[in-house]
């Protein structure tokens, strides 16, 4: 049965507080390297691919895995966080700066809304969905995919509720529930001619 492990970036600068610009250039901090050394140390056996969003604190977390496997097939796959202020990419900002602008996106509940030109939700839900679709795809596994926090919590959204995906009111209330620390991992199972199954929490 092919498996896939989602496995969140250590903490990077811009979750410590940092102000931060474009989104995907956060580094990790100290610790964040400390957990994807980590992460690295406690994958129970090789993968067959090891996949990472193209943002720096997700490749950052790859490394010491890399390291690890330095034969296993590498790739670059859009499973990179949802950022969807886009009016504020070009400004220096802290997250306590940004939650003003996060709550009133949250509010208008607009799956189509692409603030700024950044991503919609609509688009995030696709995405997920071309993640499942590619991992589906995967003649062999496992495969240890570096991600963020939200991609994470929209999978869950995806496969484990009959919630309509773009209903993100109902997204918020779920993902409230769901903790998912840095360096934290979902395994996903594809059962031969079923639905894919998510098991939370890392099962090494």
């Amino acid at each position: 049965m092919l498996r896939a492990w989602l496995i969140r970036h250590g903490e990077s600068e811009s979750n410590a507080g940092t102000p931060s610009t474009v989104p995907g250039a956060s580094p990790l901090t100290a610790h964040g390297r400390e957990q994807a050394e980590r992460v690295a140390a406690a994958l129970p056996e090789q993968p067959a691919l090891i996949v990472t969003s193209p943002y720096l604190r997700a490749v950052q977390t790859a490394e010491p895995t890399v390291a690890r496997f330095p034969d296993v097939r590498r790739e670059e796959w859009p499973v990179q966080e949802f950022t969807y202020l886009g009016d504020l990419h070009d400004r220096l900002t802290t997250s306590e700066e940004r939650w003003p602008y996060v709550v009133e996106y949250w509010n208008r509940a607009d799956p189509h809304l692409a603030v700024g030109g950044a991503e919609s939700f609509a688009g995030l839900i696709g995405r997920i969905n071309d993640c499942i679709d590619r991992l589906t795809k995967q003649p062999t596994g496992p495969v240890a995919v570096f991600t963020h926090g939200i991609f994470m919590h929209a999978v869950a959204w995806v496969l484990l509720t009959d919630a309509d995906p773009l209903d993100m009111r109902g997204f918020q209330n779920f993902s409230r529930g769901l903790v998912v620390d840095n360096g934290a991992v979902f395994e996903l199972r594809f059962p031969d001619g079923a639905p894919p199954v998510l098991a939370l929490g890392a099962t090494w």
